[in-house]
């Protein structure tokens, strides 16, 4: 749950939680965008557990993959900048969000057409070993897409974030990540710069993000740049896992969820993938919170942008 601060109070200060988590994010983002989609993680038998479970029912996410478990839920404490760029501070050691083991496993019975993984539940234990146990089984059948989303006020030791690229950048074939995330694990290398060695690595498709400024990628034969959807920010809750949904959304919709089709894309047709991942990162930007948008506010914006919905 991410926990906002709010007002101050004679006694201290006011709180409001929302259901969150950059995973948790995606999958809810991919649903809202009409895509069938399925969470794979560990949730609490607590009250805030419940709460978690039952915004995925509400969203249309297939539940089927979930773990139940005896463990609390991990909060997010969120506090915001002046320009609404949020930090964090983590209340989850031995969260439930953590506790996905090996054994979960056998709720994934049906091989999907892609699978994403992301953020701290790729370094944190057991989730971590579980998670690389069903990319190393499927990374042959379905389409891996990764977004590191460091958070490094849960696990500090950079060399384990890098050690987690590294070994995804031999199994995913999309990667996207932050400029921020790629100077804390790659210090001093430009987004052109790396995508040289990840493209190398056997990775299709390569995004790195750059906030108001858009989005760079690059495929073994593309490079395209594009910008950000001039909006009012509010905050930037979510703007990350937003263009990930929005960016599996594209692919899935228009054939483009395997390696030979990532390969084969022409510029025009990765222009149009970033640009609708932009302009939906930039719609939940607009508002407070991971509140992310649904098809209609999406093809609404592009169409007063200018762009063409696909």
């Amino acid at each position: 749950m991410d926990v906002f601060a709010l007002d101050s109070t004679p006694t201290g200060m006011s709180l409001e939680a929302r259901v969150g988590g950059s995973p948790f994010n995606v999958a809810v983002g991919l649903a809202r965008l009409g895509v069938p989609v399925a969470f794979f993680g560990a949730i609490a038998r607590d009250f805030m557990g419940e709460r978690l479970l039952r915004a995925l029912h509400e969203e249309g996410v297939d539940t089927s993959t979930v773990e139940r478990v005896d463990a609390p839920t991990t909060l997010g404490l969120v506090g915001l900048d002046t320009k609404g760029v949020p930090s964090y501070a983590f209340y989850g050691e031995s969260g439930a969000d953590r506790q996905l083991g090996a054994d979960a496993l056998r709720l994934v019975t049906r091989i999907p057409a892609a699978i994403h993984v992301g953020s701290f539940a790729t370094v944190v234990e057991p989730v971590a070993s579980t998670l690389r146990v069903l990319v190393e089984r499927e990374h042959g059948r379905a389409l891996i897409s990764y977004d590191p989303n460091v958070r490094l006020n849960v696990e500090p030791d950079r060399a384990r974030w890098r050690s987690a690229l590294d070994w995804m950048l031999a199994r995913a074939h999309v990667v996207k990540i932050s400029e921020e995330d790629l100077d804390l694990l790659c210090p001093g290398v430009s987004a052109e710069d790396f995508f040289a060695p990840t493209l190398a690595a056997g990775v299709q498709l390569v995004v790195v993000t750059r906030g108001a400024s858009g989005a760079l990628a690059a495929t073994g034969t593309v490079r395209v740049t594009v910008p950000a959807l001039a909006v009012t920010i509010v905050d930037t809750v979510g703007a990350g896992d937003t263009f990930q949904a929005a960016l599996l959304t594209w692919l899935a919709e228009n054939d483009a969820l395997s390696a030979a089709a990532l390969e084969a894309m022409a510029e025009h047709r990765l222009l149009d993938a970033l640009r609708f991942a932009c302009t939906a990162s930039s719609l939940t930007c607009s508002r407070r919170g991971a509140d992310l948008p649904t098809r209609a506010e999406l093809a609404a914006a592009m169409a007063v942008d200018g762009s063409v919905p696909r």
